[in-house]
């Protein structure tokens, strides 16, 4: 292990910050109201993905699309509604209510305003407790005392497909800044970002093509789940091709075209690649303090710590690329940070625990997990038993009609009588898991679940049909 030498003066603080996504930015703000001498380093906005190019603004695409979906339901349930798709309204919000046109001052001001300092620029480690950070006015260098927290986050991953890195292809980030829906799309990537964004594009008039190389979209989720909302897309229009290789890429000034596995070609105006995200732990400089820089994350233990002195957080822990599992990793890193400095309450002495982590699709129907899918459950040895329901044929599912496919499936430990997973598909489905990830995680019963009280006629009320199918498979 070498530690670069120092070739500007170094500034001596308590914590610097790599990375300010939303974990980074409420550690950094927790730390500072803290009463300690934090720097945050950010080459790009203060907030990360999630506020402009992430959960935000693509819910905000995604109220606008499921508004366009309910208007055209409305014939059926109260008379005859004319629609006109316009993208104008949902750009606007994007770029005015949604990201203040991708501005951050309000951010950095409230990270002032707690006491931190914010440097623009790119951070790395260059040996224990040292920063680099490559400035538009030239290079700055840190020294930490109490400890260095990384927070990178993730970048798009661009497939090594031929042709296709001198394209101009979207990635989220592009389409999230769009003023207008193309005439037709080629989605490359059938996961979470892919699926939103393609049935959004789709509701406004865009002719949509998923291609996943995988056999199934949401391949992390149930595939009840992935079979549910290929169903969905099918009804709508939007063209899924599973199991697909694509071996060139090529643009002609007009549009893509897209050369699959199996000779077809697929062309359309644009292309957006969401075929997963990455982070270059090379250029973080993390092998400086001992981190291993050639794999995808880096491990942490119960406490976020990866190395002595240095916290992690956020997507490259592995476990789970969510803004909720950040914020959660930074609030347990922040108080071992002060702890580790004789500060803090040790009192709770919380401890990382990821057996109950819920994650949401924004499509329509909208899809909720937390905890072990039925084969994760299987893999670890536990003795399962499943339960599945339809939303649609709940009493809530019949009044609501069109639109109201679902699903709620269940994973038990047969062994312990508790549920280690669970799956909400449908109409409010994140709402839905709300229950379900409180039953994970508190390993409530299933026998104490069987006698609760659900509210009527209510969609989570179709948990008690859920239970009452649980059997060993």
């Amino acid at each position: 292990m070498t530690t670069e030498q120092p070739v500007e003066p170094v500034e001596t603080v308590d914590v610097v910050v790599i990375g300010t996504g939303p974990g980074g930015e409420d550690a950094t703000g927790r730390l500072a109201r803290a009463g300690l001498d934090v720097v945050a380093v950010e080459a790009r906005l203060v907030g990360g993905e999630c506020p402009y190019f992430g959960c935000i603004p693509t819910k905000m695409m995604v109220r606008a699309s499921d508004a366009l979906a309910e208007a055209r339901r409305a014939g059926t349930l109260a008379g005859r509604v004319d629609v006109a798709p316009d993208w104008a309204p949902v750009a606007a919000r994007v770029r005015d209510e949604a990201t203040a046109d991708w501005d951050d001052t309000a951010a950095v001001e409230r990270l002032e305003k707690a006491g931190a300092r914010v440097v623009r620029g790119r951070g790395r480690l260059v040996g224990p407790g040292e920063v680099a950070v490559a400035t538009a006015d030239g290079e700055r260098r840190f020294r930490a005392t109490r400890g260095v927290l990384l927070n990178p986050g993730t970048e798009p991953a661009v497939p090594p497909v031929d042709g296709l890195a001198d394209t101009p292809y979207w990635t989220n980030r592009d389409a999230v800044r769009a003023t207008e829906a193309p005439a037709s799309l080629t989605v490359l990537g059938g996961g979470a970002i892919g699926c939103e964004l393609a049935q959004v594009f789709a509701r406004f008039g865009t002719a949509v093509e998923v291609v996943e190389a995988g056999p199934r979209l949401l391949a992390p989720d149930e595939p009840e789940a992935s079979a549910l909302l290929a169903g969905r897309f099918a009804a709508e229009g939007i063209g899924v091709r599973t199991d697909a290789k694509v071996v060139s890429v090529s643009h002609d000034g007009g549009g893509f075209t897209l050369t699959l596995g199996d000779g077809t070609q697929l062309v359309s105006e644009r292309l957006l690649v969401a075929a997963g995200r990455r982070t270059d732990l090379k250029a973080l400089g993390v092998a400086t303090v001992g981190i291993d820089d050639t794999g995808r994350t880096i491990p942490v233990d119960d406490r976020l710590r990866a190395a002595d002195g240095v916290w992690v957080i956020g997507d490259v822990t592995g476990k789970g690329a969510f803004t909720h599992v950040s914020m959660y990793q930074a609030r347990i890193a922040v108080a071992d940070i002060l702890a580790s400095g004789g500060g803090g309450d040790r009192d709770d002495d919380e401890r990382a625990d990821y057996r109950a982590v819920p994650h949401v699709t924004f499509t329509d129907p909208e899809i909720g997990g937390v905890g072990l899918t039925e084969a994760a459950a299987r893999d670890s040895g536990l003795t399962v038993r499943t339960g599945l329901t339809d939303l649609a044929a709940s009493s809530r599912g019949f009044v609501h009609g069109p639109g109201n496919e679902g699903l709620i499936k269940l994973v038990e430990d047969a062994d312990a009588g508790v549920l280690v997973g669970a799956t909400a598909a449908g109409p409010a489905g994140g709402e839905i898991l709300a229950v379900l990830t409180l039953a994970v995680q508190a390993r409530v019963p299933v026998s104490e679940l069987r006698h609760l009280i659900y509210a009527y006629p209510t969609f989570h009320r179709a948990i008690e049909s859920a239970l009452a199918d649980l059997q060993e498979a």
